[in-house]
């Protein structure tokens, strides 16, 4: 089967194209199921990949997209949210339940709900970013300006601090 053609994928071309996106969804040859295999498979920098990451914030999901060569600063996530509670990453049931995602494949749109998105402001970085499209080997390209205005996400300048990668 194309990936393409996945049901997942498909929400996530549905999801762009209700929010006005001219984002394009594109099959990899190789997987994505991380930032550094997805760096690998575009031939570009690890920052430029998106990585969407869900934690719970009490039993709250929230959604964190973090570039791919830094961490996520769980402590920051309450505040940059306006929320407050204790902060968890969420184990991949929790992430399905949340946002219809297999881990290795959330994208940042195409939720079943709406949740909360903070977006690390180290993304700004670059013109262009890649996000997960709901398939390991599906992502679509974008903008940080575009991902704010999609996922209605705050950007946060203390969400990540650098990994070395």
């Amino acid at each position: 089967m194309n990936p393409l053609d996945n049901a997942s994928v498909q929400r996530v071309r549905a999801a762009l194209a209700a929010a006005g996106s001219g984002a394009v969804v594109v099959a990899l040859a190789a997987t994505a199921r991380s930032a550094e295999e997805a760096a690998r498979a575009l031939g570009i920098d690890v920052g430029a990949i998106v990585k969407s990451l869900v934690f719970l914030v009490d039993d709250r999901p929230v959604v964190a997209l973090v570039s791919g060569d830094r961490r996520c600063r769980e402590a920051a996530l309450p505040s940059a949210l306006g929320l407050s509670g204790r902060v968890r990453r969420a184990d991949a049931a929790a992430v399905r339940a949340a946002t219809g995602f297999a881990i290795g494949g959330v994208a940042p749109v195409g939720f079943p709900a709406p949740l909360p998105v903070a977006i690390d402001a180290g993304l700004s970085r670059f013109d262009a970013v890649f996000a997960a499209a709901g398939h390991p080997y599906c992502v679509f390209r974008t903008t940080v300006t575009e991902l704010q205005h999609l996922t209605g996400g705050v950007i946060a300048a203390d969400l990540a601090v650098e990994t070395g990668a």
